[in-house]
């Protein structure tokens, strides 16, 4: 019964044309945020931005999926109401993020490991009771110069699937994030051999944890060059390149790729999801989503700066860059649609 309940949760997360919406920011991450926009950094201000993007009219519409952070999961619209009902009655499955950060990786300098499997199985078994139905781990692979090494990506990858496995015992789909950062002057090609490595590494380490691969979501990075490379591709050699390293690494069986944004543009984002699923929808056997954070919140967030009296405008900035990625995921997303 409980692995029916993540298949289904799994198809549901990617079905149709919606994506996923990460609204996990840990506290230091949004009051980051709210500082450069001169918002102040208090609870109530992270609960009042929370509550303008889950009541934003229509969201379901586009969104399948919310992934929330601990202090999110527990808070209430002002009126009272808990924000996971609200998603509910917006048709929206509440999801959350369990992770407890990137450390530093003892012996590999410069290279991170992902901390939080300690004491996981009860906070899994709590966020189930509070109404989540999915998960979501970070690993953090760093490109640069003589890295990622070996040893720090098999310890992502057996944190992943060790994670992996302990959701679905609780009933949860996994939401797996290797996340090769786009920071760095690394080509085009590095980031494909080192993301193609990287998920090679993790889906062994499922297989040997005995994840059940179709009651899960694969949430990587595109294959991307760094930011600070001298040479940046089109829209459709991204697409090519990235659609390629996926056939080669990643098993029919898991359901869905819900892309990360990643630093990515908002615009950008949408575009070369679009071109993703215009060029090889027909030809892959998954499902290309999203799960974009920044790219489609900063708008709004620009938009709101904390005032109640930008909320409508703000939510109508947030709604219209989860309908251009939705767009995207049909293939049918136009620079027209910005300009709507």
């Amino acid at each position: 019964m409980k692995a029916q309940a993540i298949l289904e949760t799994a198809q549901a997360l990617v079905a149709g044309d919606k994506g996923l919406l990460a609204m996990d920011e840990s506290v230091p991450t949004c009051d980051k945020r709210f500082a450069a926009l001169g918002i102040p950094q208090t609870d109530e201000a992270r609960r009042a931005y929370r509550e303008m993007i889950v009541t934003t009219p229509n969201l379901g519409d586009c969104i399948s999926g919310a992934i929330l952070f601990d202090q999110t999961i527990h808070q209430a619209t002002k009126a009272g109401v808990p924000f996971v009902k609200v998603l509910l009655d917006a048709g929206i499955i509440p999801g959350i993020k369990v992770d407890a950060g990137a450390k530093d990786l003892a012996g590999h300098p410069s290279e991170k490991i992902t901390e939080g499997l300690d004491g996981l199985r009860d906070r899994l078994a709590s966020y189930a009771q509070m109404g989540a139905r999915f998960a979501k781990w970070r690993a953090v692979i760093v490109p640069g110069d003589g890295i990622p090494s070996r040893g720090c990506i098999e310890a992502n990858a057996q944190a992943l699937a060790r994670y992996a496995a302990l959701c679905q015992e609780a009933g949860l789909v996994p939401v797996v994030e290797p996340e090769v950062l786009m920071d760095g002057d690394h080509t085009m090609a590095r980031c494909a051999q080192i993301t193609e490595e990287v998920l090679r590494a993790v889906f062994e380490q499922l297989y040997l944890q005995r994840v059940m691969l179709e009651g899960m979501i694969l949430k990587p990075n595109m294959v991307l060059p760094g930011l600070a490379c001298s040479t940046q591709p089109t829209v459709d050699e991204v697409a090519d390149a990235t659609v390629k390293c996926f056939l080669r690494a990643v098993p029919a069986a898991v359901p869905g790729i819900a892309f990360l944004s990643g630093g990515q543009p908002s615009e950008l984002a949408s575009v070369r999801l679009n071109a993703m699923n215009v060029r090889f929808k027909t030809r892959v056997p998954w499902a290309l989503a999203f799960s974009f954070a920044r790219a489609i919140q900063q708008p709004a967030l620009e938009i709101w700066r904390g005032e109640a009296a930008n909320v409508p405008a703000a939510q109508q900035a947030l709604f219209h860059r989860a309908d251009c990625d939705r767009a995207a995921r049909r293939g049918e997303y136009t620079a027209a649609m910005e300009n709507a």
